[in-house]
């Protein structure tokens, strides 16, 4: 017996279709929005910086701010050289990129190819974890902890120094560099691992001869992407480096990063309009050319040493 559809079920069915193709017709429209929330964002912060970096320069003069040696702006005679905050930053993130990235690449090459998938459903779970500490923490553990214990060792560190923070912004940054290395190790086909190790060579030859080189792009990336977020780092550095901006190669002493100085003002009674507010402003865009010349040469690197399987 065939089926016999009515004439209202048959108009239900098409007010039912052309419902729907209003929806498919505004999808794209929201998610095309909603794509371009972080665009926005970027771009206003960007005016922003660059408003107010623009009358910064106005008062006081390019040369002055990139060439100076002294940083002074609380002084009666204040001085904006941005070096030493610059020098100061470098320190810390040296300090903090010599520890991460062998620390990093160590746990991401025993978790891709030594660790069992028990394991390695434990372990990274657990290393991912640092990543979700509040920085404050890690500031007050390097405070309180990591340069008491390093003075023991150290009786002249200084209490507020580069190397504390730098190590507990190492600790900090580890997770991202094992996550994403070992994301880019595990892409790397089982195949290949099988023709190096058909071929004579040992599992550790197989990881850093093999395995090491065709990841080589996430590594990589994974590297500069943690260093960059050690230079924007702020709460440790803030707690641990101190506030002595110094321009010297000088690890034991206190110093200050761009970021503790904007939070250094940020809290403090900088009076809106003077020189000092505008300021925070200048060493933000300064900042924010050097995280964004990190993220490029990332990409570079990614596009660069990419491989094709």
């Amino acid at each position: 017996m065939e089926n016999k559809v009515s004439i209202q079920e048959m108009i239900a069915q098409r007010q039912g279709k052309g419902s729907k193709n209003v929806i498919e017709k505004f999808i794209p429209a929201i998610l095309a929005v909603i794509a371009s929330i972080s665009i926005f964002t970027t771009i206003g912060i960007l005016i922003t910086l660059l408003t107010e970096t623009i009358t910064f320069f106005t008062r006081v003069s390019f040369s002055e701010f990139f060439l100076e040696k002294t940083w002074n702006a609380f002084g009666q005679d204040p001085k904006y050289g941005i070096i030493s905050l610059i020098l100061g930053t470098l320190k810390v993130t040296l300090i903090a990129t010599i520890f991460a990235v062998p620390v990093g690449l160590g746990a991401a090459l025993y978790l891709s190819e030594y660790a069992s998938d028990r394991v390695r459903r434990i372990i990274k779970p657990i290393l991912e974890i640092l990543a979700g500490i509040p920085t404050i923490v890690y500031g007050f553990f390097a405070l309180t902890f990591v340069t008491p214990m390093l003075r023991t060792i150290w009786p002249d560190l200084g209490s507020f120094n580069a190397i504390s923070p730098g190590l507990v912004i190492g600790i900090m940054i580890v997770p991202m560099i094992a996550s994403l290395s070992e994301d880019a190790m595990s892409a790397v086909p089982q195949a290949i691992r099988e023709g190096a190790l058909g071929l004579g060579s040992t599992k550790l030859e197989t990881a850093l001869k093999v395995v090491f080189p065709a990841a080589l792009s996430g590594i990589l990336a994974s590297i500069v992407l943690a260093i960059s977020r050690a230079i924007g780092e702020t709460m440790i550095v803030s707690l641990a480096a101190g506030s002595s901006p110094e321009f010297s190669l000088d690890f034991t002493n206190s110093l200050q990063t761009m970021t503790a100085f904007i939070v250094q003002v940020a809290t403090g009674d900088a009076t809106f309009g003077s020189d000092i507010y505008y300021s925070i402003y200048a060493v933000g865009f300064t900042l924010f050319i050097f995280t964004l010349v990190m993220n490029m040469i990332s990409q570079w690197i990614t596009n660069k040493f990419r491989e094709e399987y």
